[in-house]
């Protein structure tokens, strides 16, 4: 039987590397583990609104939200919002590109940044419908970091990420999931994992969500694989939760509307994905500073 724990993250800078050091552990009877951590600054620099945002959003599971009812509230009749599912809350959906990176161009004048916030916004509407909360990278044409998209995740308790893109090539009408190649977790032993290497705990589970949304991608659109596929997409190794990035083919078309078509269909297979792989969310921990993966 597999045991459900969480984990506390700190985040320390030092002058040569940027690493993570798990500073404590707490197992938890609950569906699903406790992720937090926020990111680590760049040195001499001022933190971006993104970052400070991800630093200072409130986590669905935060300890503040599962206050109960009081003897004295009863009487009263006050009362506290019930707590939110322990486990998978929250959704980080991140439109790629943005501001002076326009990402691949098409016919037409498309460009994937302007597009893939269509898809995005649809996507976030059907999985609030789910239940889930949604956090945007980028609402508007604006071009956050890779860490400020990372930290976003990895601030929050009982969250997935999900990178967006819309390809320059491809079978029009498809879609494409993509996780992170194998890569061994490395710490040292102090415990300290480098930030460009957050997602190899969670490459499990990363493929278990992308093989569930590749299942529903292909039931919708005809020549989009069976399977997820790997490729060393540089969004996804700085974050610390299971992520996946969902490619769209393509700008290449003869019509703008031959994209806007697929636009409810993503958002659906997203959230269906989502539903299917929320029972199965768990944390991965480490036992010990400088300890192994436990499940």
């Amino acid at each position: 039987m597999a045991f459900r724990f969480g984990i506390l993250l700190g985040v320390r800078f030092f002058p040569t590397a940027r690493q993570i050091m798990i500073s404590g552990i707490a197992a938890a009877a609950l569906c699903g583990g406790a992720i937090g951590w926020t990111a680590p600054p760049q040195a001499g620099a001022k933190s971006s609104p993104a970052a400070k945002a991800a630093q200072t959003t409130a986590s669905p599971s935060s300890p503040a939200s599962h206050s109960s009812v009081t003897p004295s509230q009863q009487t009263t009749g006050t009362s506290t919002p019930p707590a939110n599912r322990a486990g998978l809350n929250v959704v980080v959906l991140d439109p790629a590109h943005g501001g002076t990176d326009p990402g691949a161009r098409g016919t037409e004048g498309i460009s994937e940044s302007d597009e893939v916030l269509q898809f995005a916004f649809a996507t976030k509407r059907a999985l609030e419908a789910q239940g889930f909360q949604v956090i945007l990278t980028r609402e508007g044409n604006d071009d956050p970091s890779f860490d400020d998209r990372s930290a976003r995740a990895n601030a929050q308790r009982g969250a997935v990420f999900i990178t967006m893109h819309i390809a320059s090539t491809g079978l029009t009408g498809t879609a494409r999931v993509y996780v992170e190649p194998d890569a061994p977790a490395t710490k040292n032993i102090a415990g300290l994992i480098p930030w460009d290497r957050a997602q190899a705990p969670f490459l499990s589970l990363s493929r278990k969500l992308g093989d569930l949304v590749q299942q529903e991608l292909s039931k919708r659109f005809k020549g989009s694989p069976d399977t997820l596929q790997t490729a060393p997409v540089r969004q996804l190794r700085t974050t610390a939760a299971p992520a996946i990035a969902v490619e769209i083919s393509s700008v290449v078309v003869k019509e703008r509307a031959e994209l806007d078509r697929m636009v409810p269909g993503v958002a659906e297979a997203i959230a269906r994905g989502l539903v299917a792989f929320r029972p199965t969310y768990v944390v991965p921990s480490n036992s010990a500073p400088g300890g192994s993966v436990q499940p």
